[in-house]
């Protein structure tokens, strides 16, 4: 009589719940360094606690959470934590906004995230959880920030700034909408020369360049070039020019990686605040028209990354300069282009060989002669060298689009005819040697500066008193902490100068007044760091003990999005080399290997609450349960590519894990009390070799069980083909679905073996359903004591294969053949095959290429 026993239903909520708690009493996701094991330290980018979580936020943990389990299962003792980047203006304004302290507000936020993190099973190490807004970590960014200021990498000097006016604070490039203010659309942004710190990271410039080639394997190509673009190396000469009309002007110095183009120099532009420029003001015959344009292109606030696009204002100063070379009085101007903080803050404009020039001349007129040509040209670049040489009249050369490749020099005096390496090389020496110039090499990188006017941030340990200047606040008084009561209004001076009880102090050398510093830093100087404190967090004596790093780092999987290619990544490399030099860390980079996920979007628009396309990660769990979400946000996409959220497709996972549920659910009790495979070594597979000889059903099951396997261990290890894995594995199932009824077609040692493969295979991607159905064979062990299953290369092998026979390297047929076959047998049959015979009639076989299992070659003449 057929077992009338109901089946149990898949109930994802109470699964998971049940799942999670046994996985938090058992402490499965804790470690300690152990150097007895092999160590593998798994790390997702620090989350910024905004509020809910959504999709998109998940699939980036999701993918950290499966590589850590697959690391777990394969014997490494992981390290994989969790905390929050919880500094930030963001949290001041919502403070403001909403009437409550950015304490109470990030907090709030932190444990939404927290019940996500929870929800969705991602195995941290909750006892290592750090939070960057209390004082116990702070206190360390304001100990390295002094260890800083003793080795002369931290200091004070006026720089030019985006200023709000409302905000009444610094903004970064990034938060300058089209020159206003990110979160006052009505205010223009402001350029101001204030007083700010900064972090000298331009010391480690050669190291973060010379040091990439360490990673070039093991992160993403376009973040190595965006690095390197952005530390920016150029070698080529300092020129000066001399200011002709205006005494006592002295000259201007520019730099230029060209200087074989300097013949072609229409004009010098300078930066709209270098200190020159005043000075050519002054009598100038232009000056009240001049000094009206430079107001305005000074509230201007051009991004470095948009110079090349942003558009092109400047204006004539009324004042001259000398080209070393050829004496030509060329003008001078002030264009919105150039910076102050890049080079010398001066260029010489070279419209016919520099798109920005070009652009520049064609909107103000300037001339644009040609001075490098192709070398292969309609006019030979010798010959007009040749007739410079012989004072004869040269065609002149007019630029209609600007040639920035290297060429050959014409117009350019003794220098004509020259190639631009050759000419680059003896223009810079000559100048070198006749007083004018040198050569040099320069970075596009500049310091850190981490000056903030706002209070949600670690205040910058630095006291300033009228006796003996400014004083570092001494470790023994650290932290500085916030005041717990500032006045927020986001409008006004800084929070921390309005808050009397925290900018009156003590001098600690005199003991007389003094007033405390009232920037805060950065919360980039946050996440800088963060992960070495995971190792060691609650250190009270160190940001962490040495020891423990040493074991840890570097860590082995950082995972992120490609929006922190640039400035995380690079002030990470920076703090590692500072720590370094500090002698805290041995090692010269942080991060072993970088992967940075895709986005989901919906609407082709990435996921974002301000644009109102959310999908909330818990409304998710709830209605499909967070393994169903997790499986979707592996399998729709490669992890490193976009992904368009769909609710078909959800549903189509949700189906699936169903199925693999009622399956599992319905052959479960008679495998439970089968005793044999249940005996098999953890990972182990059924023998047939010591058995009765395997239907072919059978071993059709067994041999698709092994080679899937094989496959998803090789996604796992190798490429992170999570979707394709997981593609794989549906296949798997529909073949044990296509064997029914499993009981009457397939023994209960093979049956077991399949089904207990394909759980192992899911758990990392779907660990609570993966769990129950492991309980569900007999298992009383979890699933975190289990390794990584074993295949069998031998049972994975196709029993027949078919292999294409070539005829002088032409395909001329196939054959059949049993896997593993030998050449002879191949070749028989490949002669006697009809569609290749007739290829070989009346030929000899002079030579035979052969691979086992994949081709033969007849080589016939």
């Amino acid at each position: 009589m057929a077992d009338q026993t109901p089946q149990p239903t898949y109930n994802p909520r109470e699964i998971e719940a049940k799942w999670q708690q046994r996985w938090s009493d058992a402490r499965v996701f804790e470690s300690e360094a152990d150097p007895s094991k092999p160590k593998y330290y798994v790390l997702e980018m620090l989350p910024y606690p905004s509020g809910t979580l959504h999709m998109g936020h998940m699939r980036n943990y999701t993918i950290g959470d499966v590589v850590s389990r697959v690391k777990r299962m394969r014997g490494f003792n992981v390290l994989h934590p969790m905390g929050y980047d919880s500094f930030g203006l963001p949290a001041e304004n919502a403070a403001i906004k909403n009437h409550t302290h950015p304490r109470t507000w990030t907090n709030n936020n932190i444990a939404e995230f927290q019940r996500a993190f929870h929800r969705f099973g991602f195995g941290y190490d909750w006892r290592r959880e750090i939070s960057t807004c209390e004082p116990e970590y702070y206190r360390w960014n304001q100990w390295f920030f002094l260890r800083m200021l003793e080795h002369g990498l931290a200091y004070r000097k006026k720089s030019r700034v985006n200023w709000c006016p409302k905000c009444c604070t610094v903004l970064a490039n990034e938060q300058v909408i089209n020159g206003f203010c990110w979160r006052h659309e009505d205010t223009q942004v402001e350029v101001r020369e204030l007083e700010q710190w900064f972090l000298k990271i331009t010391h480690y410039a050669e190291q973060l360049l010379d040091d990439l080639q360490l990673l070039e394997s093991t992160w993403p190509e376009r973040v190595i070039t965006m690095q390197r673009n952005w530390i920016g190396k150029s070698t080529g000469a300092r020129v000066n020019f001399a200011v002709s009309d205006v005494d006592g002007a002295g000259s201007i110095e520019i730099f230029t990686t060209r200087i074989d183009t300097i013949y072609g120099a229409s004009a010098i532009i300078l930066a709209p605040t270098h200190p020159l420029v005043a000075v050519l003001l002054k009598d100038s015959p232009v000056r009240a028209e001049a000094e009206s344009k430079l107001g305005e292109i000074r509230k201007m606030s051009v991004k470095a990354e948009d110079l090349a696009t942003a558009e092109k204002q400047g204006f004539f100063t009324g004042r001259h300069a000398v080209n070393p070379f050829n004496n030509a009085q060329i003008p001078i101007w002030v264009g919105n282009f150039v910076l102050m903080e890049y080079g010398t803050g001066a260029i010489m404009a070279v419209p016919a060989h520099d798109e920005r020039d070009f652009e520049f001349a064609m909107k103000y007129h300037l001339p644009k002669p040609v001075v490098v040509i192709p070398e292969v040209a309609p006019n030979s670049a010798k010959e007009m060298a040749k007739a410079e040489h012989a004072e004869k009249e040269v065609p002149p050369l007019v630029a209609t689009e600007a040639f920035t490749e290297f060429g050959v020099s014409v117009n350019s005096g003794p220098y004509s005819g020259t190639e631009s390496a050759a000419a680059i090389d003896k223009m810079a020496s000559d100048a070198q040697a006749q007083g004018f110039g040198k050569k040099e090499t320069v970075f596009r990188l500049r310091d850190w500066g981490i000056s903030r006017q706002r209070y949600w941030g670690t205040p910058i340990p630095v006291i300033y008193c009228p006796k003996d200047g400014m004083v570092a606040v001494p470790d023994k008084d650290l932290p500085v902490l916030l005041p717990a009561h500032p006045k927020l209004t986001g409008e006004g001076e800084s929070p921390l100068a309005a808050t009397p009880e925290f900018v009156n102090t003590t001098c600690p050398k005199c003991g007389g007044p003094a007033r405390r510093e009232t920037d805060t830093m950065d919360t980039f100087v946050d996440s800088s760091w963060y992960f070495y404190r995971y190792c060691d967090p609650h250190n009270s004596e160190a940001p962490f003990d040495k020891v423990k790093a040493k074991y840890w780092f570097p860590i082995d999987q950082y995972i992120g999005g490609i929006t922190h290619a640039i400035l995380h990544l690079l002030y990470s490399r920076f703090w590692c080399k500072v720590m370094r030099d500090l002698g805290l860390v041995d090692h010269a980079e942080p991060i072993q290997r970088l992967f940075t996920q895709g986005m989901v979007q919906k609407g082709g628009i990435t996921m974002s609450k301000s644009r109102g396309n959310v999908v909330g990660a818990e409304e998710m769990a709830e209605k499909y349960g967070a393994d169903t979400g997790r499986l979707y946000t592996l399998f729709a996409a490669p992890p490193e590519k976009d992904l368009e959220w769909s609710e078909e497709s959800i549903e189509g996972a949700w189906r699936f894990l169903h199925r693999v549920f009622r399956l599992v659910a319905k052959h479960a009790p008679a495998l439970r009390s089968f005793p044999g495979n249940a005996n098999l070594p953890s990972g182990g597979f059924y023998d047939a070799t010591a058995q009765t000889p395997l239907t072919q059903p059978e071993q059709s099951l067994q041999r698709k069980t092994h080679q899937t396997l094989r496959r998803v261990t090789q996604d796992f290890e190798t490429r992170w083909h999570f979707n394709s894995a997981i593609a794989l594995i549906m296949k798997l199932t529909n073949e044990i679905y296509a064997a029914e009824p499993l009981e009457l077609n397939i023994r209960p040692e093979i049956r077991r073996e399949a089904l207990e493969k394909l759980i192992l295979m899911l758990a990392p991607m779907t660990p609570h359903l993966s769990e129950e159905l492991w309980e569900m064979l007999g298992h009383t062990e979890g699933l975190w004591t289990v390794s990584w299953p074993r295949y069998s290369e031998e049972l994975a092998r196709e029993n027949e294969v078919e292999i294409p026979v070539q005829v002088n390297g032409r395909l001329r047929g196939r054959v059949k053949v049993t896997a593993g076959a030998a050449q002879e047998e191949v070749v028989a049959l490949a002669q006697a095959e009809p569609s290749v015979a007739p290829h070989l009639s009346s030929k000899h076989i002079k030579k035979i290429i052969f691979v086992a299992d994949k081709l033969v070659n007849l080589v016939a003449q």
